[in-house]
């Protein structure tokens, strides 16, 4: 028969300790969660200075020569939200201690988001080609900070993700890796579901 640990004796003080460290919340994550808030807050402005843009242009919106390359937005689109995923799934590796796994699922991770960033480049070129650019019009100067703000935060996002990995790599995989994997998972979906809306209001509302 198993003895229970009495509250006050050295085991039962030490599960009591995991026990409340278990349940309290990561001030990392908490910081995390504070800082995207206010980031939230920016890109919302950032949709408002769009539509205001857009009820005060008065005309065609996009003003031509503008076209959009929507045949290439949804495939970068899709690989950028099932990068979600692969992150999620490095999460659930880091959770079980598995660093083998949230390499494996990071590195897809790191991948997928680069072909995001390299698409959106691409569709700049094709822009600054057709003549939009910056100060070429009101929405070239709209579309190009709301994306442009987006993209850095992404390339922000695979900065941390080559960190992580090098840190993983060079040291014993601790409670502390794992911990920051789940804040970059944090800010990793944020960025996803910031260019869900972004896309969806770019390229569909006219």
């Amino acid at each position: 028969m198993t003895t229970a640990a009495a509250p006050g004796s050295p085991a039962g003080t030490a599960i009591t300790q995991r026990v409340h460290s278990l349940n309290r919340p990561n001030m990392v994550s908490v910081g995390t969660i504070v800082w995207l808030s206010s980031e939230l807050m920016f890109f919302a402005g950032l949709f408002a200075f769009y539509f205001t843009a857009r009820a005060q242009s008065g005309g065609n919106w996009p003003p031509e020569p503008t076209e959009l390359n929507l045949g290439l937005a949804i495939p970068v689109t899709a690989v950028l939200v099932a990068s979600s995923f692969t992150c999620q799934m490095g999460v659930f590796a880091a959770e079980r201690g598995d660093v083998f796994g949230l390499r494996r699922w990071y590195v897809i991770t790191l991948i997928m988001g680069t072909f995001f960033v390299l698409g959106q480049g691409y569709e700049y070129m094709n822009l600054v080609h057709e003549g939009t650019t910056i100060a070429s019009s009101a929405y070239g100067s709209t579309f190009y900070l709301a994306t442009g703000f987006h993209g850095l935060h992404v390339i922000g996002g695979l900065v941390a993700f080559v960190y992580l990995l090098i840190r993983t790599r060079m040291s014993k995989f601790t409670p502390a890796q794992a911990t920051s994997a789940i804040v970059v998972s944090y800010y990793w979906h944020f960025v996803d579901i910031v260019w869900v809306a972004l896309f969806a209001t770019i390229y569909f509302v006219r």
